[in-house]
């Protein structure tokens, strides 16, 4: 049984508006985020020359590690406010890419930390060994969980190119 015409065309409006509010929304992140990585880069960069100039930038290259990584941290989330944008779908490797350079980023600034200190407590000691513990499976499941969804795309299109379906069952009996 059809649905009447005006219901349908009411929901087509209504998804059009949703549409564009979720582009306004997309386009004011992109804003916000490319904003907040040229002055993270412009911030880095005078910091970099100012600790040069000083002779200090060995007493702080953790805070420009630091940095730097939080910068490419920002820049990834900005590539997959764009992705959503552009191909209208919820893409998974962008987000797990962001996980994994901000576990990474954490696990080079406990490390480079834990180097400058001397002297340390064993109960900070032992903090930072457990938050490494936590942090290395961390880096492990995500890139295990790039390495398989890149696996499934590639065969996924592979398939297509072959003019073979994938099912869903074909493709979880795949990744097992």
């Amino acid at each position: 049984m059809d649905m009447p015409e005006w219901p349908r065309h009411a929901r087509a409006w209504v998804a059009r508006v949703f549409t564009a509010a979720e582009d306004v929304i997309y386009v004011g992140l992109g804003i916000l985020l490319a904003g907040s990585s040229f002055i993270l880069l412009i911030s880095g960069l005078i910091n970099f020359g100012q600790n040069l100039l000083a002779g200090s930038f060995a007493a702080n290259i953790v805070g420009l590690l630091d940095r730097i990584l939080l910068i490419l941290l920002v820049v990834e989330l900005l590539y997959t406010v764009q992705v959503s944008f552009r191909e209208r779908i919820l893409v998974p490797e962008p987000f797990l890419l962001v996980g994994l350079i901000a576990v990474i980023r954490r696990v080079l600034v406990l490390t480079a930390e834990l180097a400058q200190v001397h002297d340390i407590p064993d109960e900070v000691f032992r903090r930072f060994i457990i938050e490494l513990g936590v942090l290395t499976p961390m880096i492990v499941a995500l890139v295990v969980s790039l390495v398989l969804l890149r696996n499934r795309k590639g065969r996924v299109a592979a398939e297509r190119a072959m003019g073979t379906k994938s099912n869903p069952q074909s493709e979880r009996e795949g990744i097992l």
